[in-house]
């Protein structure tokens, strides 16, 4: 569903993408750890098309993002800072977003999409100055329900977020990925990344130094590995 083919991007001498390629399927979750400056972001917004990569492909349900505009129906984009209207409340902010998607849906849907996050009853007729990151991201992922969205990026979704809102971000994405949605998620949270993802890279400059296979791995050894890796830099192909 989620494709970077030998990616590559430079911004004057600098290399921020470095012949960068992995695959997210449908129902499957990919996070990448990384420092500042490790292309986490580069790679997030190639995919968005905010950026032209200056040698391979990013492809979403085959189809190459940089070529075809209907990409742009099958993706929500989850910023580390919500942007919606401050002064609507979460329906008015839903029904808005849906028109400028060109899908009309119906108070009770959108009741229902608030309903899988859990964003509570009283809440809703609120307006969004008044809520905490964790509630403004509740209402962006119920975009992401009532698009039906087949892709998910999520940049930083939990920083700032306490421990139990991180619990119940965890909680809303991994039914999103039951759904069918193919997930990435660019991150500094271990915690997130090893409770969330299916598999993990590590990232840096620009480099994807290893994608690991998340089966049963503990979360010591993973921020061992991320360690010893960033500290070595020395990139291999999977471990185990």
């Amino acid at each position: 569903m989620l494709e970077a083919i030998n990616l590559d991007k430079s911004f004057a001498d600098k290399k921020v993408l470095n012949d960068l390629s992995f695959v997210v399927q449908s129902g499957e979750i990919m996070c990448l750890l990384g420092a500042n400056g490790a292309g986490k972001s580069t790679t997030l917004n190639v995919f968005l098309n905010f950026l032209q990569p200056d040698s391979g492909k990013a492809l979403i349900d085959g189809l190459d993002v940089h070529r075809d505009a209907n990409t742009k129906d099958k993706l929500v984009y989850l910023p580390e800072q919500v942007n919606l209207y401050q002064e609507f409340n979460a329906i008015d902010n839903l029904k808005y977003l849906a028109s400028l998607s060109g899908l009309s849906v119906t108070t009770e849907q959108i009741h229902a999409a608030l309903d899988e996050t859990g964003l509570e009853q009283n809440a809703r007729q609120q307006s969004l100055k008044s809520y905490s990151k964790g509630m403004r991201q509740k209402v962006g992922i119920a975009f992401a329900i009532i698009r039906e969205a087949k892709v998910l990026l999520l940049d930083e979704p939990t920083s700032g977020l306490d421990p139990s809102a991180t619990l119940e971000f965890i909680r809303i994405i991994q039914q999103l990925a039951d759904k069918g949605a193919a997930i990435l998620m660019v991150t500094h949270d271990f915690y997130c990344a090893h409770t969330l993802a299916d598999k993990i890279g590590i990232m840096d400059k620009g480099t994807l130094l290893t994608l690991i296979e998340n089966k049963n791995l503990p979360l010591a050894s993973l921020e061992q590995k991320y360690h010893e890796l960033i500290s070595g830099k020395t990139p291999i192909k999977k471990v185990s």
